[in-house]
């Protein structure tokens, strides 16, 4: 099959849109009108736009979905623990309503970094709504509760410290505000991406437009906070669906090694390394 790009839409033409759940403001994006449906699920601290190039290719084939997930992108940032709990289960739960009030129907979800886990979790808890899973570079939760304890014990306990600082309001806008900056994030991207020309400006702007909102330097802390909930392989074992696994094989923050150990899954159909590639690969090779 050849894909004809001539005809494609550019990224800029797909407009945003916005549902209502729980009372909040989702941003979305959607585009295609023919073949099976697909909900792309982005990673922390990124948004719809994350798979701005990869939205209109699919949809020559696909009817796809971009979503924000509550906190993050064009959608609402409520405040953590007063309003809405930002964790797998929340997002999920986001997910699965949107399929059934949007979409309509049960989707392939597809996912890269924590959106991997969301997707998972959302596969398991509401498995009407899920047809499969893609995971792009999933992350392992490396500072997990449960994986500190075979950590040395500096490490075991520096972790929680830090997180107990954040949590100091103060401390934790100071932090944020100097990690809210083009230089950090470009230094940030550099380490995640193999290929340094794909950290254009553009990306390191559609990054931190959405870190301007209010509300969003809370949510960012009470995701470096969140070190409980499930573990990937968790899912993976209960996934009541088939998983591709993709992963770019330079991913700093993923090691490659371990993920190749889910192979051992009955759900994971196939695991497929993308060579010279780090943690974004929708975004660093859409090709």
């Amino acid at each position: 099959m050849s894909l004809s790009p001539i005809t494609a839409p550019t990224p800029e033409a797909i407009p945003f849109l916005s549902w209502k759940w729980r009372g909040f403001d989702i941003g979305y994006q959607t585009l295609g009108d023919r073949g099976p449906a697909v909900v792309l699920v982005h990673g922390f601290g990124a948004s719809t736009q994350h798979w701005r190039k990869n939205i209109p290719v699919l949809a020559q084939t696909c009817r796809v979905w971009a979503i924000d997930c509550i906190g993050f992108g064009r959608s609402a940032k409520p405040t953590p623990g007063l309003e809405i709990e930002y964790t797998f289960e929340t997002w999920s739960a986001q997910i699965a309503d949107f399929c059934r009030e949007v979409v309509g129907e049960a989707v392939f979800l597809v996912g890269n970094s924590i959106g991997c886990v969301t997707a998972m979790q959302a596969a398991v808890s509401y498995p009407d709504w899920v047809l499969g899973v893609v995971q792009l570079n999933c992350s392992l939760r490396l500072l997990h509760d449960r994986r500190r304890e075979q950590q040395p014990w500096l490490k075991q306990i520096g972790a929680p410290l830090l997180q107990k600082m954040l949590s100091v309001k103060a401390i934790g806008q100071f932090f944020f505000d100097r990690l809210a900056t083009p230089a950090t994030v470009r230094k940030i991207l550099l380490q995640a991406y193999k290929r340094a020309d794909t950290v254009t400006d553009e990306l390191i702007d559609l990054i931190l437009q959405p870190a301007r909102d209010t509300g969003a330097a809370d949510v960012f802390v009470a995701f470096t906070r969140y070190s409980q909930g499930p573990l990937p392989e968790e899912l993976l074992d209960r996934l009541p669906c088939p998983t591709l696994i993709l992963w770019g094989t330079d991913d700093p923050w993923e090691p490659i090694a371990l993920g190749r150990e889910w192979t051992r899954f009955e759900a994971v159909e196939d695991f497929i390394p993308l060579d010279g590639v780090g943690h974004c690969p929708q975004d660093e090779a859409p090709e």
